[in-house]
């Protein structure tokens, strides 16, 4: 399945994407995709539900604004250099053991919405990501069986403010959570709908001109363990997001570096996950 959500912002409601690109409402199921679908086998219920709903579901306009195609999550939790030539480009080692930081959740907005860069930013980078969803509470788990923690995947550009991230005193979590700085999807698949989440095609365009072109394969640490690992230090739980990364290719690592400025657009996707755009706008 592939879990959308529409509507004007913060007023959104649940549907699904169907394969011929038709949109339909499942509000009538009586859940948003939340912390308490994801955990309470939501998804396998909604999917149960629309074997004898499924014709009753309204069709949405598909010029409808699309919103997250999940209810804000507890926590978004990002791994840094997770890919070995980002790591390069970053002129940072490939680390050891998985770099961790937090990107705030009121960061999150739909995958077209308008990029707001912040008052006075002049060093905002844009980073297309593989973000998944967990499923089922992870607390010190095995990497054996991290996969079934995972309820699906879905496009992150994790938009990154280089000064705020760097320059500034402290972690990195100043410069990832901004307002608008964490546009998601357009959908959610779930797990059964990527076959290799391992070996995926990414890619994001700075005004038509392609700036990242690589592949999940170049991942440093794989999902499994990414899961097992953060899980030694926090609970993740149902619908908690983790951004696996960038590939290279983000204006920091150009020569000279290159950042967003007001009017530009940025497009990006992810293979099987679907694409997003966003117009770059200064905050007035």
């Amino acid at each position: 399945m592939k879990l959308i959500r529409f509507g004007a912002e913060r007023h959104e409601k649940p549907g699904i994407l169907l394969d011929n690109g038709d949109r339909l409402d499942v509000s009538g199921f009586g859940t948003d995709f939340n912390e308490d679908f994801f955990g309470g086998n939501g998804l396998a219920e909604l999917q149960k539900w629309l074997e004898s709903n499924k014709e009753q579901c309204p069709l949405v306009d598909r010029k409808e604004r699309l919103g997250p195609p999940l209810v804000r999550p507890s926590k978004i939790v990002c791994v840094g250099l997770n890919y070995a030539k980002h790591a390069a480009e970053s002129g940072m080692e490939i680390p050891k053991e998985p770099v961790l930081f937090f990107k705030a959740t009121s960061a999150i907005v739909g995958p077209n919405d308008d990029l707001i860069l912040p008052k006075g930013s002049q060093k905002t980078d844009w980073e297309v990501e593989l973000a998944f969803v967990i499923g089922k509470k992870a607390c010190y788990v095995h990497e054996a069986s991290a996969m079934d923690h995972v309820a699906g995947y879905l496009l992150h550009n994790d938009y990154s403010e280089r000064e705020y991230q760097l320059e500034r005193e402290g972690q990195w979590v100043k410069g990832k959570s901004c307002d608008t700085f964490a546009p998601l999807g357009p959908f959610m698949a779930t797990a059964d709908e990527i076959r290799d989440p391992h070996n995926l095609k990414l890619w994001l365009k700075l005004n038509g001109e392609i700036m990242q072109d690589s592949n999940t394969s170049d991942f440093v640490f794989g999902i499994p363990k990414l899961v097992s690992y953060i899980s030694q230090f926090m609970t993740l739980l149902p619908g908690d997001i983790v951004s696996t990364g960038t590939p290279f290719g983000v204006g920091l690592g150009l020569n000279p570096p290159k950042y967003l400025k007001h009017g530009d657009i940025v497009e990006l996707g992810i293979e099987g996950l679907g694409s997003s755009k966003q117009n770059i706008k200064a905050m007035h």
